[in-house]
């Protein structure tokens, strides 16, 4: 019963947040409802494995996580520079 409550509060903020993703007011808060979506699409695949009896779920949910956490860098830095590496100074290095 707690898990489900759990479960119904992470949905219904789920849903808060893909209303703040589609009428916020910069492409930053955007990519910060995104990443919040993700981190609590994160919680409901750990709550569900838990209600399942499958621990194993954890693991699944980490590598979401590790996943979105890779792609709000990407896309945050895709929208800072218009470019994800190499910038115009010809350093073969990049930003590395």
């Amino acid at each position: 019963m707690m898990f489900t409550a759990a479960a119904a509060g992470v949905v219904v903020t789920m849903l808060l947040v893909l209303v703040r993703a589609l009428i916020g007011p910069s492409i930053y808060n955007r990519i910060l409802a995104v990443n919040i979506f993700g981190t609590l699409s994160v919680m409901l695949i750990a709550i569900y494995g838990f209600v399942d009896g499958r621990p194993e779920f954890l693991d699944l949910a980490m590598v979401y996580a590790l996943i979105n956490f890779i792609g709000t860098i990407a896309v945050t830095k895709y929208v800072t520079y218009s470019d994800m590496g190499h910038g115009d100074d010809g350093d073969p290095a990049g930003d590395i």
